[in-house]
């Protein structure tokens, strides 16, 4: 691979030196860089982790999407499925999500996908790989996030009450159904970087007013458990919020508005969102979460860059870590995984969950780019992360 300058932050150094010292001085520089790489080191024990000690994680929500459109994935050059590469290398959960009813904002992209049938699929698959499933209800039709929480279409005019009794039902029915086919979920979100609310206009936090918000949730919370009553797998409940700057002031308005039933504090965490960047700061936003309100924590969604460059040649805009030693390659990415899920763990985390590890597109942009398999589909030295030996205090 061509020496990268931006692993050190030096390049100044080599600017009035003769070319020749300045390409040994490169060569050294370059090798220098690679002393944390764990795949340039020499082999290292993998360890593959049970669910109960921590859920080493991977969405892949897109994987039938991908399918679909011709996608191959090569594990040391082998064509594989891509659940099964997963597990080879210390996966124990895939996250899927879940909308509404997805045609119902047409049927281009990614609105033919993600409906229940087709998360049902993707279950099966994850199940028979032997691995557990972490199902994230969006409560939408389409994507739900900090910007938008957009309320199916069904469910559109309802007033609090009724919308409660919607949540209620549907919840129940999915959890009823996938029973049926022997593919209840481990773990359930019931909402999605839901920072402002859900079902928006309803549920939306206006204010600072949580009320509605916490009803809504509480609906969801109530069906979840009730459907354990009966279950054998009683799946945890997952309360999703993006960014960690934002979290203690999200659980506090919860709280106080009355949600405090669940299992769970799930949280997004990109380098391109947020302030949190420094790995003792995650530790201790971590752990200040974890004693505070006395609930599991995971990072649910993060990912990092491998390439500066999208699958068409051109520069995407997301930002590297490059001051804090995380360069955007292979190498940097698979060392911001590790020092990212020793950094959880040491704050008594219990998961770190990978977005999107399966993407890839032709057409480029910056999700390709922190995909864990290069434009061709072979898979890179971040998926390592999941089975690294890592310390647990």
């Amino acid at each position: 691979m061509k020496a990268n300058l931006s692993f050190s932050g030096k390049k100044h150094l080599f600017g009035n030196i003769l070319p020749a010292i300045c390409l040994v001085l490169i060569g050294i520089l370059f090798a220098c860089s690679c002393k944390k790489n764990i795949s340039a080191a020499k082999p290292i024990e993998k360890v593959n982790y049970p669910l109960s000690k921590f859920s080493m994680g991977t969405d892949l929500s897109y994987a039938d999407i991908m399918q679909d459109a011709g996608k191959v994935y090569r594990d040391s050059g082998k064509v594989k499925d891509v659940f099964s590469i997963m597990k080879a290398h210390g996966c124990n959960t895939v996250r899927l999500r879940l909308w509404h009813t997805p045609s119902a904002y047409g049927n281009a992209g990614d609105q033919r996908y993600n409906s229940l049938p087709q998360v049902e699929k993707l279950i099966a698959k994850a199940k028979a790989a032997g691995m557990a499933v972490s199902l994230d209800f969006h409560y939408s039709d389409t994507w739900a996030d900090p910007s938008k929480q957009y309320t199916p279409k069904a469910w559109e005019n309802l007033n609090l009450s009724v919308l409660k009794d919607s949540v209620y039902n549907y919840t129940s029915y999915v959890l009823d159904y996938l029973k049926g086919k022997n593919l209840v979920p481990e773990m359930i979100q019931v909402c999605n970087e839901a920072n402002s609310g859900i079902l928006w206009p309803v549920g939306k936090v206006i204010n600072n007013d949580f009320s509605p918000f916490s009803e809504l949730l509480n609906s969801a919370i109530k069906a979840v458990r009730d459907f354990s009553q009966t279950s054998t797998i009683k799946p945890k409940i997952i309360l999703h919020v993006a960014t960690l700057e934002v979290s203690d002031h999200w659980l506090a308005s919860l709280k106080n508005a009355g949600t405090t039933d669940f299992d769970v504090i799930g949280l997004s965490h990109y380098t391109n969102w947020g302030q949190i960047q420094a790995m003792n700061a995650i530790t201790a936003n971590i752990r200040y979460l974890k004693d505070k309100y006395k609930k599991e924590v995971m990072i649910v969604e993060t990912a990092y860059w491998w390439n500066p460059l999208d699958a068409r040649g051109a520069p995407h805009l997301e930002k590297a870590l490059t001051g804090r030693g995380y360069s955007l390659t292979p190498y940097g990415q698979a060392d911001y995984l590790r020092d990212l899920t020793q950094a959880v763990i040491k704050g008594g985390g219990t998961g770190v969950h990978y977005w999107a590890p399966d993407y890839m597109n032709a057409n480029g942009g910056e999700l390709s780019a922190r995909s864990l398999f290069d434009y061709n589909g072979n898979l890179l030295y971040g998926v390592n992360f999941m089975n690294y030996p890592y310390r647990f205090e």
